[in-house]
């Protein structure tokens, strides 16, 4: 650890860590629920058991996104973090707002709107939150030494997440629209700007464990990006096969997201590439196998059981099955839960 503000990371991934873990148990409640155990409906009923597991992702992943940026940005930056007060306070602020959420659900005070249930009076606090958050990392590079392709392409990937939050806070009567932009957060999330996250992540990693020039390993995080952006804006259309939009959306989607397994397909191929040319013996194995695990593991969970079940003639048999979950869960753990 180069500079003292880096520790601010570790509260990010301890809090993280625990979330993770209260997503599990709620992920066994509605596991036993289906079974038809169901003893605890009364006080967890299942629609409430999956907002909360589903959303408990969404927040442990963006606070454990957090803390890699105030690890990773510093070093990159040869600077100290702008403000660690800054940090501390966004860090009890965002564990707050998430808490308030996850007992609110409890007491049906949600939007009902999958992924994004988080009350409206909540996600003006979320805003807030992050726009403290992009401030500090900002702050940090602009001060910094020098502005690395991996410290540019990790707060891309953050500044555009935060963006792509806005379409999901616009109310709409219209069932199919709010579905329509609904999917600009979820999707261009998942399969859109987190992909620049992980790509800013892994490369971070792959310099450090392997050794390999930071030119080269940088050259790869353009192949990353440019695929990310040709396959994954318009591969949203593979979630507009069913909610009322125009049909041109079953072809736009069908051979967009044929191409979307390419982005993970490179980040696989980038850190397997990566690992054979490293020279440098690192003494920490296991934090090179995770690495490679993650490339290799998002490659088969969201690149090929994606691709397996997003073309429309397919999806229309495998639409909401165990397929599904299959894809859903293999492809969060290994892009992102990893990493």
């Amino acid at each position: 650890m180069k500079f003292k503000t880096q520790k601010i990371a570790y509260w990010f991934f301890l809090s993280a860590l625990g979330l993770l873990a209260l997503q599990i148990i709620y992920g066994f409640f509605m596991g036993f629920a289906h079974m038809g155990m169901d003893g605890l409906h009364d006080f967890i009923p299942f629609n409430t058991a999956r907002a909360v597991h589903t959303n408990l992702l969404v927040f442990w992943l963006l606070l454990g996104f957090m803390g890699s940026a105030y690890y990773i940005i510093p070093e990159e930056s040869q600077n100290e973090l702008y403000s660690p007060k800054l940090a501390y306070i966004q860090l009890i602020s965002f564990l707050a707002v998430g808490v308030t959420a996850i007992i609110a659900y409890h007491f049906n005070w949600w939007e009902g709107r999958k992924f994004l249930e988080i009350p409206r009076p909540l996600d003006y606090l979320v805003v807030v939150n992050v726009l403290a958050f992009l401030f500090n990392i900002l702050m940090t590079l602009f001060k910094g030494k020098k502005q690395t392709t991996t410290a540019l392409v990790l707060a891309m990937g953050l500044l555009f997440s935060a963006l792509l939050y806005l379409p999901g806070m616009i109310w709409f009567d219209s069932q199919t629209l709010d579905s329509f932009y609904r999917w600009y957060v979820v999707h261009l999330w998942v399969e859109g700007v987190w992909e620049l996250i992980m790509g800013g992540i892994l490369a971070f990693l792959l310099i450090k464990i392997t050794g390999v020039d930071r030119e080269v390993i940088e050259k790869w995080l353009y192949v990353i990006v440019g695929l990310t952006f040709i396959s994954g804006i318009l591969g949203t259309g593979h979630h507009y096969y069913y909610i009322g939009a125009p049909s041109y959306w079953l072809w736009i989607g069908g051979i967009f997201s044929a191409l979307e397994p390419l982005a993970f397909l490179a980040m696989a191929l980038f850190a397997l590439n990566m690992y054979r040319k490293g020279e440098k013996k690192h003494p920490n194995k296991a934090a090179l196998n995770w690495t490679l695990g993650a490339a290799i593991t998002s490659f088969v969970g969201a690149g090929l059981l994606g691709a397996a079940h997003t073309l429309p003639n397919v999806n229309l048999y495998t639409h909401g099955t165990l397929v599904t979950a299959m894809h859903a869960h293999m492809a969060f753990w290994g892009a992102y839960a990893m990493i």
